[in-house]
């Protein structure tokens, strides 16, 4: 039985088509614009082929990744409107970022989840990494923003979790940016919802992981070619 669906579209086309308050969770990871840098990160990355994100320097397949920042924050604060009027009251967005230094000061994403019902941050620790920058520390941590409808509640003994997890990269993706699928799984297995939305699929991370939850699940990405690799994906955990 087919219990994922992929829709290939902009998601701010797709999510106004979808039903109000029809998803119970939504888990995902955006793009986080990091080809419009003031550092030396990604430029430094460029050419660095032990840097297994070094592709990331050249965006994605069908977004560059390089807007403007006042555009991309208007951008991202527009998907979680639509990502709010489709979840249930509810319902829960784990919402992936990632932190970074601008022209040597801190960004660190507050001006797009302002105003949004952040409930709590969850620190998503990474293992290793490498740092182009002699100006700050290696990061090695993104953030998760739960961002939460009044009535939302963790599945029975999930509030025993941290609020600190310590998931390796994931490497064995042909995606720039794959997500771990151990983090969608937590995210999922921490709500009781039966349909979970992805509106940034890429590889079909989110899809795969609520297969494997035995949840329904809808993902949109804007990418004929990752639409391709996540329903490969699907299909093969569907086996």
């Amino acid at each position: 039985m087919r219990n994922y669906k992929i829709i290939q579209g902009d998601c701010l086309d797709v999510l106004p088509t979808l039903e109000a308050g029809s998803v119970g969770v939504i888990v995902t990871s955006p793009p986080y614009n990091l080809s419009n840098t003031s550092g030396g990160g990604l430029k430094g990355a460029i050419g660095v082929g032990k840097w297994p994100n070094a592709s990331l320097a050249h965006g994605y397949s069908d977004h560059a990744d390089k807007m403007p920042h006042e555009e991309y924050v208007e951008w991202q604060r527009e998907c979680l409107s639509g990502m709010i009027r489709v979840l249930s009251e509810d319902g829960a967005i784990f919402y992936n970022h990632k932190w970074r230094v601008q022209k040597g000061l801190l960004q660190d994403r507050a001006d797009i989840v302002e105003g949004f019902p952040v409930r709590q941050i969850i620190i998503w620790q990474r293992a290793g990494g490498i740092n182009f920058n002699d100006g700050y520390f290696l990061p090695t941590y993104e953030v998760i923003y739960l961002i939460c409808k009044p009535n939302f509640r963790l599945a029975p003994k999930a509030n025993a979790v941290g609020d600190v997890w310590r998931i390796n990269q994931e490497n064995n993706n042909p995606h720039p940016a794959p997500f771990p699928i151990e983090i969608a799984q937590r995210c999922i297995q921490s709500t009781t919802a039966n349909l979970v939305l992805d509106p940034f699929l890429g590889s079909g991370t989110t899809c795969v992981a609520a297969l494997r939850e035995g949840r329904e699940s809808i993902g949109i990405e804007i990418s004929p070619e990752y639409c391709a690799l996540a329903e490969k994906r699907c299909q093969q955990e569907s086996k």
